[in-house]
């Protein structure tokens, strides 16, 4: 069971970052970027979920799900990016 999904969502979070900033090599733009498109969906199953869990979580909750839709706008943008570069 995790104990702190604060530590996990703040890690998902750092690693969908840095790849984004990174950029993903050649090989992945020609085949449309998969493993972004599988963060993608990861990320918005996340906040799916962090929407059904009761709400009384001292705000990290809240937190968690602003975090969450801010690496969901990250992705799409890099996908975005390296789409037309």
């Amino acid at each position: 069971m995790i104990r702190n999904p604060w530590k996990v969502s703040t890690l998902l979070l750092a690693a969908v970052l840095g790849y984004t900033a990174l950029g993903p090599t050649p090989e992945a733009s020609a085949d449309r970027q998969p493993v972004m498109r599988d963060a993608l969906r990861d990320l918005q199953k996340a906040a799916r979920t962090l929407d059904r869990a009761t709400p009384d979580k001292g705000g990290h909750r809240v937190k968690a799900i602003e975090l969450t839709k801010q690496a969901i706008a990250e992705v799409e943008a890099g996908i975005a990016f390296d789409n037309h570069h």
